[in-house]
C-alpha cells in the first residue's frame, strides 16, 4: 500500500506540469479574425518576384513592396517572403533552445509568458489583426505550429520588442539618431539618420528588408525591418515624416497596450508633419518605456518620451540616444541606464559632431553614423561601445525627408555600402546608387571591433 501511494504521488508530480500546460493552452487560446484573403502564387522574372500587386527584389538589400487592403498586404508578405520568414524564425527558436536547453523549463517559461501576455492582442489595431490573420493563413503549412498555432504566434512575435524591453538586460539600449535641418545641408534638404543597435542575431542585419507599403486609406511609408515584420522601428512616409524608436528604462512594463512597432506605423500612416506624428504617438497606451525620434521635411525634430501609466512628453531635439530628459529622467531605472550603459558617452559624441555642422551631405551623415571615436578627444579602440558605431548595428539609415529617399546599410552592420531607395520607386531600377563601404571593413578595424564588441545574443546554426 505504501508503494502504491508513492507511485500515485510520483505520477501526480509527473503529470501535474502536463495538465497545467494543457490548461494554459486552453485558457489563453485566441483565434484570428475571420478574413477573406486572396490566394496568391509567386511569379519570378528578371530577378523580380511578384505576388498580386506585391513584388520583391534584391539590390544590395531586399526591397519588398506591399499594396492594398490589410488582407492583401498580409497575404503578399507571406507569399513573397515565406522562405526568409522560416529561416529567421528558426534562429529565434534555436536561440531560445540554446539559452534554455532543458525542455520542461522552456515549456514553463512559455506558459508563464502566454498567461502574463494573454491580452496582448487587445492592443493591436483592428486592421493589423486582419493583416496578421491573412499573413498566418498564407503561412500554411506551418513548420513551427508545434510551438504555438500560427496566428497567436505571429501576434506574440509582433509584440516581442515590447516583451524584450520588459527585461532590464535586453539588447536594445545602444541606438543613436540625429537630424540635420535644411540650413545645415548642402542642398537645403532635411536629413534624418539613425543606427539601430539591436543585437539579437546577425540574420536581422544580413537579411534586412526595406518595405514599401501602400495601404488603402493611409499615407504610403517605407520601413527598414526584417522578413515577417511590417511594423516600424525605423520608417519614413510619403509626407516626409520619419520616426525611429529607441529603448529606454522608466516605470513598470505593462502587459497590455499598443506594441511600439504598430504605434509608429499608425503615426506614419496618418501624420503630415512631426507635430502631428508626435501628437498621435502621445495618445497611445504603451507597454514599455521608450523614446521616439521624429522628424519632418521642414527640419523639425522632436523626441516623444513614453512610459506606461504616464502622459507622454514631447520636446525639441537634434539627437537622441537612450536616456530620458523630460519628467522620466528622475526614474531609478533611467538613472541605471545613465550609469551602466554608454548612452551619455554616445550623446556627448553626436553633440560634438553636430556642433557648427554646415554644408552636410548624405555621405557626411553616413560618416557620422560610422564614427568610431569617443567624445572630448579621447581615442576609442575599434568596437568600444562608447562610439556611435561599435560594429553592432542591425541597420543604419539616412532619410532624405525632402526627396523621400532612404539610404540603407547593406551590411555587415554599418560598414558595408549604403544603397539608395526611393519611396516612389516601383520597382527599383536594376542598379542603385550607393555610398561606398567604410574603410574599416578592409583595414582590420572591423575584425578587431567585432571581437571587442562581442557577438549577438543568438548564434545561428548551419
Amino acid at each position: 500500500m505504501r508503494h502504491k501511494k508513492k507511485l500515485i504521488a510520483l505520477a501526480c508530480i509527473v503529470l501535474a506540469p502536463i495538465v497545467a500546460h494543457l490548461a494554459v493552452e486552453r485558457a489563453v487560446r485566441f483565434d484570428p479574425p475571420a478574413v477573406e484573403a486572396p490566394s496568391l502564387r509567386v511569379e519570378e522574372k528578371d530577378g523580380v518576384r511578384r505576388a498580386g500587386r506585391g513584388w520583391a527584389v534584391k539590390h544590395g538589400v531586399r526591397v519588398v513592396s506591399l499594396a492594398g487592403t490589410p488582407e492583401d498586404i498580409g497575404t503578399q508578405h507571406t507569399t513573397l517572403l515565406r522562405d526568409a520568414m522560416e529561416k529567421d524564425e528558426s534562429v529565434l527558436w534555436n536561440g531560445f533552445r540554446d539559452v534554455v536547453p532543458f525542455g520542461p523549463a522552456r515549456a514553463l517559461l512559455f506558459d508563464v509568458a502566454r498567461v502574463e501576455y494573454r491580452k496582448v492582442e487587445h492592443g493591436f489595431p483592428e486592421d493589423r489583426r486582419r493583416e496578421l490573420a491573412a499573413e498566418a493563413k498564407a503561412f500554411d503549412p506551418d513548420p513551427y505550429a508545434e510551438h504555438m498555432p500560427t496566428y497567436p504566434r505571429m501576434v506574440f512575435l509582433h509584440a516581442l520588442y515590447d516583451i524584450a524591453l520588459g527585461f532590464e538586460h535586453s539588447p536594445l539600449l545602444a541606438c543613436t539618431a540625429f537630424g540635420l535641418a535644411p540650413s545645415e545641408t548642402a542642398d537645403g534638404h532635411a536629413l534624418f539618420a539613425r543606427a539601430f543597435d539591436f543585437e539579437a542575431a546577425d540574420v536581422f542585419d544580413r537579411d534586412k528588408v526595406v518595405f514599401l507599403v501602400r495601404e488603402h486609406g493611409k499615407i504610403p511609408f517605407l520601413s527598414v525591418a526584417w522578413p515577417g515584420l511590417v511594423g516600424v522601428v525605423t520608417g519614413m512616409n510619403g509626407a516626409g515624416v520619419a520616426v525611429a524608436v529607441h529603448g529606454g528604462r522608466a516605470r513598470q512594463p505593462s502587459k497590455t497596450g499598443m506594441p511600439v512597432i504598430f504605434g509608429l506605423r499608425e503615426a506614419l500612416g496618418a501624420a503630415r508633419d512631426a507635430r502631428e506624428a508626435a501628437a498621435i504617438l502621445a495618445k497611445q497606451d504603451v507597454m514599455v518605456s521608450h523614446l521616439v525620434f521624429v522628424g519632418d521635411a521642414n527640419g523639425s525634430f522632436l523626441v516623444v518620451e513614453r512610459a506606461p501609466g504616464v502622459a507622454a512628453t514631447i520636446r525639441d531635439a537634434r539627437a537622441v540616444t537612450n536616456h530620458f530628459e523630460g519628467p522620466l529622467a528622475g526614474d531609478p531605472a533611467d538613472t541605471r541606464v545613465r550609469t551602466t550603459t554608454t548612452t551619455l558617452a554616445r550623446r556627448a559624441r553626436i553633440d560634438e559632431l553636430l556642433r557648427d555642422v554646415k554644408g552636410a551631405t548624405v555621405t557626411r551623415a553616413v560618416e557620422m553614423l560610422r564614427d568610431h571615436e569617443c567624445a572630448n578627444g579621447e581615442h576609442c579602440p575599434p568596437g568600444d561601445r562608447r562610439a556611435i558605431d561599435a560594429f553592432i548595428a542591425t541597420h543604419g539609415v539616412v532619410f532624405d525627408l525632402t526627396s523621400r529617399e532612404a539610404w540603407v546599410s547593406e551590411g555587415p552592420h554599418l560598414s558595408g555600402a549604403f544603397v539608395k531607395i526611393a519611396l516612389s520607386e516601383d520597382p527599383p531600377p536594376p542598379a542603385l546608387e550607393e555610398i561606398a563601404e567604410d574603410p574599416a571593413l578592409k583595414d582590420g578595424r572591423y575584425v578587431e571591433g567585432r571581437a571587442r564588441a562581442g557577438g549577438p545574443m543568438m548564434k545561428e546554426r548551419p
